[in-house]
């Protein structure tokens, strides 16, 4: 049955939810199968009115609560093929490296029947069964090792975090078993697993579920950790890490799972695959550079969109690796806007923005024409509370205010975020 055909089912008033969560899969039987759900859910309710068991109006205003972009659906999947989501790219990259290489494996809580706390590994284990989609028990340390000690012997494990706050019931694997053995091993052993999950602060889930742990693992010589902003940052990415031969650690963002963003015709080919270690420039710019990684791109994009209304030509860098860090991509465009603001999540104390400071400090120190200016979150554990949280975290007026700093646009200093 085709999209036309479905949307057509039920009055024609199939919702356009549907296209966004899977219109764009390429798993074209799955995004119609689950169109099909929500048509024959709508045949259903509308009987329903018909036979007088509830009234229209609550009909309307339930369909508009479960979902919010209800529209007719006349579009088929290639009007959107260019405009994925983030949730939709890492799916994608999953199946199609599983399809490539049958060594790969993906584990973790919840990753097959519920197809993921968060729907990335979303139809897997229909299409690769259960040995190599393996729901385990919430017992990190458990399914960590076991991940770590299959690599040892040649498979590809991705493991699942819920969280990359719970990475920490498995650190000793993560480092000890995973990040050393190469070394250790004299380069005997290799370990290619990818330990990936959400990282930092989402919305209203506690200290215990919002930290970034981007400086903890960057600090790892072992390890290669990566952080996609833009669909096509996850996509290429997570090839690139599932592909590496040592581990990789992938911090997602859970408010980025449902934006959406263009991606050329080259990032959806199976083929495409991102280099580790470099950075994008995001947006150029003369008067001061930016850089930011996962959800704080966005946020630096929207600063410098502000401080161009005030003649300030922002170049905003998404370093999509932080281990390797893309020294060069950053000390070029400081040398040529002689000044710069960093922005991250996490606490300010050994943090990424620490670590640029101090490499463009000692390898652009003389184009500076102004001290640089860290951003991060507030050195608290992060609040319950909605209002308490946005006053934790950076946010676009600190990183115009900052940039205004460092170009001498206002007329004294205010406080910095941390000592």
């Amino acid at each position: 049955m085709k999209l036309k055909e479905l949307g057509e089912v039920g009055g024609g008033e199939t919702c356009a939810i549907c296209f966004e969560e899977f219109g764009e899969s390429k798993n074209v039987s799955l995004a119609t199968a689950e169109i099909s759900k929500v048509a024959n859910m709508w045949g259903i309710l509308r009987q329903k009115v018909g036979r007088g068991g509830f009234p229209a109006s609550i009909l309307e205003q339930s369909l508009r609560r479960i979902l919010p972009a209800a529209s007719v659906l006349p579009r088929t999947f290639s009007t959107a093929a260019n405009v994925i989501t983030v949730r939709n790219a890492l799916n994608s990259a999953l199946d199609e490296e599983m399809f490539a290489d049958p060594k790969v494996f993906l584990m973790g809580a919840e990753v097959g029947q519920y197809q993921g706390a968060y729907k990335i590994t979303r139809g897997l284990l229909e299409k690769y069964g259960p040995e190599r989609v393996l729901d385990t028990p919430i017992t990190e340390a458990g399914f960590a090792g076991i991940g770590v000690g299959s690599a040892y012997y040649g498979l590809k494990p991705i493991v699942e975090f819920m969280t990359f706050n719970f990475s920490m019931q498995a650190i000793d694997h993560v480092i000890n078993s995973a990040e050393k053995v190469l070394y250790m091993s004299a380069g005997q052993i290799s370990v290619p697993i990818v330990f990936r999950g959400p990282n930092g602060a989402a919305a209203g889930v506690g200290a215990q579920h919002s930290q970034c742990y981007a400086a903890w693992y960057g600090s790892c010589p072992g390890l290669k950790v990566l952080a996609p902003y833009s669909s096509e940052d996850a996509r290429g990415l997570l090839k690139a890490a599932i592909r590496d031969p040592d581990p990789v650690v992938f911090l997602e963002n859970e408010s980025l799972y449902g934006e959406s963003f263009p991606v050329s015709a080259e990032a959806l080919d199976s083929s495409f695959c991102l280099p580790i270690g470099k950075a994008k420039i995001e947006r150029e710019g003369k008067h001061v550079t930016i850089t930011a990684f996962s959800m704080m791109v966005g946020y630096a994009l929207e600063a410098a969109e502000e401080l161009s209304k005030d003649g300030i030509s922002a170049e905003v860098i998404n370093l999509r690796s932080i281990r390797p860090l893309d020294r060069a991509a950053i000390n070029a465009s400081v040398r040529k806007t002689s000044r710069l603001v960093t922005i991250e999540e996490g606490f300010p104390q050994h943090g990424v923005g620490a670590e640029i400071c101090a490499s463009v400090v000692e390898e652009s120190f003389d184009y500076l024409d102004a001290p640089v200016e860290r951003i991060s979150s507030a050195e608290v554990p992060m609040p319950y509370a909605a209002n308490l949280e946005r006053m934790t975290l950076p946010q676009v007026e600190d990183i115009v205010r900052a940039a205004k700093r460092a170009c001498y646009r206002t007329a004294q200093r205010s406080a910095r975020r941390g000592p």
